[in-house]
């Protein structure tokens, strides 16, 4: 999928939580999205999702 296509289907996924959940689900479904972006993103370029919980375990 066209990355111009893309952006319109999360641009029409924010309109209609916008409309119909008001101003709370407009935020809740643009962060989630931008958690799937970069989860998607990371393993786009090899990464693993479990790089983050090892990291996170890391640190503690």
């Amino acid at each position: 999928m066209d990355k111009d296509v893309l952006g319109m289907v999360a641009g029409m996924a924010l309109g209609f939580a916008g409309w119909f959940g008001g101003f709370g689900a407009f935020l809740l479904v643009a962060a989630l999205g931008g958690l799937g972006y970069a989860a998607g993103r990371h393993t786009g370029r090899g990464g693993d999702l479990r790089d983050f919980l090892v990291a996170e375990r890391r640190q503690r």
